[in-house]
């Protein structure tokens, strides 16, 4: 696998809607387990769980995983990715950072490749993943995060923003986006040595931050959303998933 990937999965141990997440068993193994297994399926690259708490550390190397220790305080999971990279990579020799979220025990394999593919174009500094939006209420969920994108390709888009509302008005697709992020190191570097911008802190979504800085996002449109495990019922729908 590439020595210049590093694919780090943010995962803290406070939850207010599911105490104690990454450590919910879910099939054969904790949550934190299930995410780490999809992201080496995906064979991009090095994979080590960053995290806040001893537990989860344990359990994912436990499992033939690695685990690194970081801040309690981080704001982000961006923050605590630029942590665990200057700890596991103090040389310099990664260039690309993946940010896998560590509450998506059923993403395929496929999905996290996928955002790879934007930063074959040397201009993009962060690449992310987006799907159409098929379910009519999703339309106008202030929680599902549109993306408002210039289409490239059929299944390429250029950040224009991310919001909350309905948006783009008109005729035609609406893409719900997919927080899982492809970084330049460079790239993930500035993003977190920046202040929160003003659209970040109206819409709560921290990427309006790079857009703001003129940073480049590119989005690949990928054929579903995954599975985010926030409550007991989305717990109770991975676990039928991976039965």
């Amino acid at each position: 696998m590439p020595d210049d990937i590093l694919v780090i999965i943010p995962a803290r141990r406070s939850a207010t809607r599911l105490p104690d997440k990454p450590l919910a068993v879910i099939g054969d193994a904790p949550m934190i387990v299930q995410v780490w297994r999809r992201a080496r399926e995906a064979e991009i690259g090095r994979v080590v769980v960053a995290c806040d708490d001893a537990d989860i550390a344990r359990a994912v190397e436990a499992a033939g995983g690695e685990a690194v220790m970081t801040a309690a305080n981080h704001p982000s999971g961006s923050d605590r990715i630029n942590e665990a990279l200057q700890t596991l990579d103090p040389a310099g020799a990664v260039q690309v950072v993946v940010n896998v979220q560590g509450d998506l025990p059923t993403i395929e394999p496929a999905t996290i490749r996928a955002s790879l593919e934007p930063l074959a174009d040397p201009q993009v500094d962060i690449a992310t993943l987006a799907a159409v939006i098929e379910i009519e209420e999703e339309r106008t969920n202030p929680n599902v995060v549109k993306v408002v994108g210039s289409p490239l390709s059929e299944r390429r888009l250029r950040a224009l923003y991310f919001t909350r509302a309905t948006a783009p008005y008109g005729d035609g697709p609406l893409h719900h986006h997919i927080g899982l992020y492809a970084f330049r190191r460079a790239a993930l570097t500035r993003f977190v040595s920046l202040p929160p911008s003003a659209l970040e802190r109206r819409e709560k979504l921290e990427q309006l931050r790079a857009l703001e800085a003129g940073m480049r996002i590119d989005v690949a449109v990928v054929d579903a959303v995954p599975l985010g495990v926030d409550t007991p019922a989305d717990l109770d729908r991975a676990r039928a998933i991976l039965s």
